[in-house]
């Protein structure tokens, strides 16, 4: 191989799961590699510190990668899939005693998401535009998850877009889930996968067909058995053993597929988000044939 330690992106949360597992169960290791995990803020961190070389790979939410691409900002190559949508996971919420009941009353109400422009957004916005709202940008503010149930509380937004295990919280605090995000228009959506640069790519093909090897085996395990990622999450994240198991989860998808990943960005597009029609297929790295 080209270079035999990688330094991987990666955010405390359930996507993350198989990268921990393929750590924890030495399948980086029996490829010869040494994952170096390295806990980034988010998908926009982590595409300057890829470019900036201080990264080989890193999780990235689709939407905010796709963003760059169209801005210009670099040419970015998916490498392996990590997570999708799936019932519960990705919901917006509102306190015990709103006055919010369904998605139409969230027309000109703030709602907090993670990330201005994120998954979470757009996926708001379809679902308003399903109950007949238009969504504006200026109803949408930015807000850490964890600080989203305090947010909601003391008033400071109307609802929030929320994931677990914040979900989990707010629900023990009464709060109701007014629209699972990922219904109709966006059911079972592709949220984030593994990614690099097309450079670091054509300058590490064996190193990265190696982390796709063993990456692969850790998102087959994960995909069939909860349990492991239950038993995961206490690991790297601040998910306790209690609350993993009682959480939602998404999906882990075991291939990178050209359609699936299509699906977000024509929705981008459909929404402003992009400013140019984006061939997915440019930004897919498939494993080599075995």
């Amino acid at each position: 191989m080209e270079k035999t330690t990688l330094k991987v992106g990666t955010i405390p949360v359930p996507d993350s799961a198989p990268l921990q597992v393929a750590i924890d169960r030495g399948f980086f290791k029996a490829e010869g590699l040494e994952v170096q995990p390295e806990v980034v803020a988010g998908g926009a961190v982590a595409t300057q510190k890829l470019l900036g070389g201080s990264l080989d790979l890193s999780l990235g939410a689709y939407v905010g990668t796709f963003l760059a691409q169209d801005k210009g900002a670099g040419k970015f190559k998916y490498v392996a899939d990590s997570y999708g949508a799936a019932p519960g996971a990705f919901v917006i919420m509102v306190k015990k005693d709103s006055p919010i009941k369904t998605v139409a009353d969230l027309k000109g109400k703030t709602i907090a998401v993670n990330v201005l422009n994120s998954v979470s957004q757009l996926t708001a916005e379809v679902q308003m535009k399903v109950a007949g709202v238009t969504a504006t940008p200026n109803q949408f503010v930015e807000k850490k998850f964890p600080d989203m149930p305090a947010a909601l509380e003391n008033g400071q937004v109307d609802a929030a877009a929320m994931t677990e295990p914040v979900i989990t919280v707010e629900s023990k605090a009464g709060g109701r889930i007014i629209v699972d995000e990922m219904t109709g228009p966006t059911e079972s959506l592709p949220i984030a996968g593994w990614f690099t640069t097309d450079a670091i790519a054509s300058k590490y093909p064996k190193a990265i067909a190696a982390f796709q090897r063993a990456l692969g085996k850790a998102q087959a395990l994960v995909a069939k058995d909860r349990k492991i990622v239950e038993e995961t999450l206490p690991k790297y994240t601040k998910i306790d053993a209690a609350t993993a198991a009682v959480i939602s989860l998404g999906s882990y998808p075991t291939s990178l597929s050209e359609t699936r990943l299509q699906r977000v960005a024509d929705l981008m597009k459909e929404y402003g988000y992009l400013k140019n029609d984006l061939d997915v297929k440019s930004m897919i790295l498939l494993p080599p044939a075995s």
